[in-house]
């Protein structure tokens, strides 16, 4: 455990989205998270007691809303409006993923653009501000009417492939779909690389844009669902040439059948931060985990202290050496 932080004001607490990272967070500070109860009665429905006095202190409720989705949101909620009615000087949501950011326009007539709905409803609750992680459209910060922070995990992933030597004209970062250059494109920068482009959609095989023959590839993307696209785009760098194929992913969620298909893959090793928690069983052979902790605990630390983010953004300078 780190050296206690010298504030006794801070508070961190935990629900049930991903107690492991909130666990790393708190050892940073040199605590322990705050005390609290969560638990579902018979029909579903969620009691949450906090079991110190948070009277006039800071809180940062830790919850990734990874599966069950709406179950975690509706625990968060609930701790918000109990930390509210208990005097908390400030409440501040730690979101290591937001879950429902990919519904963030009308994309077909009458749909709704849920991840709005969802800011409306942490601002109502009593949120005074969100930190998250890569949120998948970053327009979604637009949506609260409270200061949001979203930090990036392009500058671990950066670090992580400068460790191995994986930099440099022998390698090419990919896109795995049209929509993600502006990704590949800052951790390309980092790495010292060329950019790839593979174009997929479900109604076409699909094809890539840019040089990868005899090349070794690294796919980049946000959110791991099923691993179906970053599978499908490895086949097709392998037929353009490519001789070796990675692929890093912001947040693993890992839903049913990723283990399978990741695992049956052309992908060589799949690096992904802990943003969001799963059972071991659903984690394919490929996977390597890198931690967003410190990354998160020194922003909680800045915004405490009300301190510049900005070096945050740029963890790993781009002047490559």
């Amino acid at each position: 455990m780190g050296e206690s932080y010298k504030d006794s004001s801070l508070k961190i607490f935990s629900l049930n989205g991903n107690l492991p990272l909130a666990e790393k967070i708190a050892k940073l500070f040199g605590t322990e998270l705050g005390k609290s109860k969560v638990k579902q009665f018979s029909d579903g429905e969620i009691a949450i007691n906090i079991e110190e006095s948070v009277r006039g202190d800071h809180i940062y409720i830790i919850q990734s809303t990874n599966e069950p989705v709406n179950d975690h949101y509706l625990e968060l909620l609930i701790m918000i409006d109990a930390m509210k009615r208990a005097s908390a000087k400030t409440i501040n949501v730690v979101l290591p993923y937001y879950a429902y950011a990919r519904q963030d326009r009308t994309a077909n007539p009458h749909e709704p653009i849920t991840a709005k709905l969802i800011a409306n409803m942490l601002v109502e609750a009593g949120a005074s501000r969100v930190l998250t992680l890569d949120l998948h459209a970053v327009q979604v910060q637009g949506f609260f009417d409270i200061p949001v922070d979203n930090l990036f995990t392009i500058p671990l992933f950066a670090h992580y492939y400068r460790q191995k030597g994986m930099t440099g004209d022998d390698y090419v970062v990919v896109s795995p779909k049209n929509s993600g250059v502006q990704r590949t494109r800052s951790l390309a920068e980092y790495l010292d690389t060329a950019i790839a482009i593979v174009d997929q959609d479900e109604a076409q095989e699909g094809y890539v844009i840019g040089d990868v023959v005899g090349k070794k590839c690294i796919l980049v993307d946000d959110i791991l669902n099923t691993g179906a696209t970053l599978a499908k785009a490895a086949q097709l760098l392998k037929e353009a040439g490519a001789t070796e194929i990675y692929a890093c992913a912001s947040h693993a969620l890992l839903s049913p059948p990723a283990k399978q298909i990741l695992d049956d893959s052309l992908i060589e090793s799949i690096c992904v931060t802990d943003s969001c928690w799963t059972e071991d069983a659903r984690h394919p052979e490929k996977l390597q985990y890198i931690s967003c902790a410190e990354l998160m605990g020194e922003a909680v630390k800045r915004i405490h202290e009300n301190t510049p983010m900005s070096p945050l953004f740029r963890l790993e300078s781009k002047d490559y050496q």
